[in-house]
């Protein structure tokens, strides 16, 4: 059974999580846990969607960054689900499997983690450098007055 897991941050991003949905059911899944809420935050479905999982069981996700916040975070979900000999799909490695039960693909999927994770922390960077010139140039201040 391919069981979906989508995921937005915030409750604004409806269309995303519509795309989400979208794409996990044109792959098959027949059952779908989907939610809005920060990958720091307590994250119910996904905990739902580990529970519901089976032996045989393809767990599905659009992308990586919808499933785990680090890899530190997705290295111990694969550990529950090679615990439940269930496998994970990820559809931004182009749809093909990724078996996290072989030696080959967790090293893939932990090399795809560790960028993933590099990438996320240089955009909080350039993030937070742009908050800072914008504070500094006045625009934050401008923009709360209203």
């Amino acid at each position: 059974m391919l069981i979906g897991y989508a995921r937005t941050s915030t409750i604004e991003q409806v269309a995303g999580l519509e795309a989400q949905e979208v794409a996990l059911g044109a792959t098959g899944c027949t059952k779908l846990f989907s939610e809005q809420a920060s990958s720091v935050a307590q994250r119910d479905q996904l905990t739902a969607a580990l529970d519901f999982v089976r032996e045989g069981d393809t767990l599905v996700v659009s992308r990586l960054d919808r499933l785990a916040r680090s890899t530190a975070d997705l290295l111990g979900i694969v550990a529950l689900l090679e615990g439940k000999r269930v496998a994970l799909r990820i559809l931004d490695f182009g749809g093909a499997q990724v078996d996290t039960r072989s030696p080959t693909g967790r090293m893939l999927l932990t090399m795809f983690a560790a960028v993933a994770e590099f990438e996320r922390a240089i955009m909080l960077e350039r993030q937070r450098a742009g908050v800072a010139r914008a504070r500094s140039d006045g625009l934050i201040a401008a923009l709360w007055a209203g």
